[in-house]
């Protein structure tokens, strides 16, 4: 089986900038378990809102916290010290045209280079995400 396309970020990306961003909270944080480690990992994120639903896009292919988001069916968002928790639908390629479509709209200064060398919706994995709904009550002892 043939490894889905992947463009790994510079180093100085994964070192400098993408911990800045997430400590000034520029923006949003997705906190998600490892898929073997169960460490819960942090990645800077934009999150496309269009039609009254959130959605997270990978620009760059089939990252990490792709395959971990998929593992574990959900995570945390992050912003100025809010956290959300939220679980993730992946929507099907053959539906993910007209949300990049909207997210070039909104980021494609940022991003149109990541696209024009993954151009296939299919090397975009893209999740719907809804707030999850957690147990209420407080916890017991004994």
């Amino acid at each position: 089986m043939a490894r889905a396309p992947y463009l790994r970020p510079g180093a100085i990306v994964r070192r400098a900038l993408n911990p800045l961003v997430m400590r000034l909270g520029l923006a949003t944080t997705l906190a998600v378990p490892g898929r073997r480690s169960g460490r819960w990992l942090t990645v800077p994120l934009n999150v496309l809102q269009t039609g009254g639903r959130r959605y997270l896009v990978s620009v760059r292919g089939e990252s990490d916290w792709v395959r971990n988001l998929r593992a574990a069916g959900g995570g945390e968002l992050r912003r100025r010290g809010r956290v959300e928790h939220v679980r993730a639908v992946e929507i099907p390629p053959e539906e993910r045209a007209p949300l990049l479509e909207a997210y070039l709209a909104r980021w494609g200064r940022q991003v149109r280079s990541l696209f024009d060398r993954l151009p296939d919706a299919a090397d975009h994995p893209v999740f719907r995400i809804e707030p999850e709904e957690r147990g209420g009550g407080s916890a017991a002892s004994g």
